[in-house]
C-alpha cells in the first residue's frame, strides 16, 4: 500500500526538468553526492543503475534524449514517468491512496500501526519516502523527520540546497541592470567548482552554476565567479589594443560577454578612456576580475525554490543495502529525507529509484 497526503501521485516529478523530468544522469555515481558519509550511498546505486532505469523506460517506450552532461530527459512530459510508475505499481499488486494523512505511526510486536484518515492500518513493514522540507507548495513537510526522531535515529542538520542566492541589498542594486543576463561562467567555493550557465537575477545569482555551488556554500563564505573561462581577456584586451586603440573596452568585451555585462564590467571599474589609455597592468586587473569575482552571498532562497534539502535522516543509523533503520526492523527511509544529496542533473532522481529499489528488495 502506498499512502501519499498529496490529492494526485508524483507531483514533483510533474514540475521536474522543467516540465520533462530529468529522470537521471548516466554518469551518477557516489562523487556526485553530499552526505556525511560519501561510502554510504555506494550500494544502492551499484545495485539499482541508470542503465536499470533506462530499461525501465524503454519498456514503457517513453522517448527520451541525452541534454548536456549526461543529463536525461523526456521527450514528451513528465507525465509519462508518473504515468510508467502507476502502471508499475498496478502490476505489482499496490494499493494506491491518496489524499490520505498520517496521524501517528506506532510499533508493536506484531508490526506497526497507522493512524490516517482513512482508518487504521497495519503493516509488517513501513517505507518512509516523503522527501525533504523543499517546495512546500507542492506538499513537502518534515514528515519523515519527525518519524525519525519519534524512533531514536539521528538526525543532520537540513538546509536548502540547489537554491538560488541571494545578495546584500547594495550590491543587488548594484547589479539591477543585469538581471535576466546569462553568462557561461565556472562558480568556486573553496576547492569545489561547477561551470555551467550563471544568472543574474531581482533577487540575486541563479542558473545551474549557482545551484550546483549552493549545495556546499554556507552563510558568510564567499564564492568566486570565473566568466567566460575559456576567454583569455588579458590577451584579447591588449590585441584590441594594438590593432584599434580608439576601441572602448566595453566594446571589446561585448564580444565574448553579454552588451549589459560587459558595460558594468567598465563602469565598475570607471574606466571611460579608450584602449590607447590604458596601460597593460590595468587591462591584466580588469581581466584577472573577470576571472576571479569574489561575491559574498547574504543568503538563499529558502526551501520555497530549493530543489533538495540537504542533510535528514542520519545514514550511521541506517543499513546501506538495505535502507533499514538499524535499531528498528522493519522501518526504512529511502530518498531525499536521507543525509544523502545528489548535484542538480537528475542524480536526485537516481539516488530516490536506487534506494527504493535497496528497500524494496529488503522488504
Amino acid at each position: 500500500m502506498l499512502i501519499d497526503h498529496a490529492r494526485a501521485p508524483g507531483e514533483k516529478i510533474r514540475i521536474s526538468g522543467g516540465g520533462r523530468c530529468n529522470f537521471t544522469n548516466i554518469h551518477a555515481g557516489p562523487k556526485n553526492y553530499i552526505s556525511v558519509n560519501p561510502h554510504f550511498m555506494k550500494s544502492a546505486l551499484a545495485r539499482f543503475t541508470p542503465a536499470d532505469f533506462i530499461a525501465m523506460v524503454d519498456k514503457h517506450r517513453i522517448a527520451w534524449h541525452e541534454k548536456t552532461l549526461g543529463q536525461l530527459f523526456c521527450d514528451d512530459s513528465a507525465r509519462d514517468i508518473i504515468r510508467m510508475l502507476l502502471d508499475e505499481m498496478r502490476a505489482g499488486g499496490v494499493d494506491l491512496r491518496l489524499g490520505v494523512e498520517i496521524s501517528a505511526v506506532e510499533k508493536g510486536e506484531a508490526g506497526f500501526r497507522l493512524q490516517t484518515t482513512d482508518g487504521e492500518i497495519r503493516a509488517g513493514s513501513v517505507v518512509i519516502a516523503t522527501g525533504g522540507k523543499s517546495i512546500p507548495k507542492m506538499g513537502a513537510t518534515g514528515f519523515a523527520y519527525k518519524v525519525a526522531e519519534q524512533f531514536g535515529l539521528r538526525l543532520t542538520e537540513t538546509r536548502p540546497g540547489l537554491v538560488p542566492l541571494t545578495l546584500d541589498p547594495a550590491l543587488l542594486a548594484e547589479l539591477a541592470p543585469l538581471a535576466g543576463v546569462s553568462v557561461d561562467a565556472e562558480v568556486r567555493h573553496g576547492k569545489t567548482a561547477f561551470r555551467e550557465a550563471l544568472l543574474f537575477t531581482h533577487r540575486g545569482l541563479s542558473g545551474p552554476a549557482i545551484l550546483q555551488i549552493s549545495s556546499y556554500w554556507r552563510e558568510g563564505d564567499e564564492i568566486t565567479l570565473s566568466l567566460e573561462p575559456d576567454v583569455d581577456f588579458a590577451a584579447m584586451l591588449k590585441a584590441a589594443k594594438k590593432e584599434n586603440g580608439r576601441q572602448a573596452v566595453q566594446t571589446v568585451l561585448a564580444q565574448h560577454l553579454p552588451k549589459r555585462l560587459a558595460q558594468y564590467v567598465a563602469e565598475r571599474h570607471k574606466i571611460e578612456k579608450p584602449l590607447a589609455d590604458l596601460s597593460d597592468k590595468a587591462l591584466e586587473a580588469l581581466a584577472a576580475f573577470l576571472h576571479g569575482w569574489t561575491v559574498k552571498p547574504a543568503g538563499s532562497e529558502g526551501y520555497r525554490t530549493a530543489e533538495v534539502t540537504l542533510g535528514g535522516v542520519d545514514v550511521s543509523g541506517l543499513d546501506s543495502r538495505t535502507m533499514m533503520a538499524k535499531a528498528v526492523p522493519g522501518l526504512y527511509f529511502i530518498g531525499e529525507c536521507v543525509d544523502v544529496t545528489g548535484w542538480l542533473g537528475g542524480y536526485n532522481f537516481q539516488w530516490a529509484w536506487a534506494s527504493g529499489h535497496a528497500a524494496g528488495e529488503s522488504v
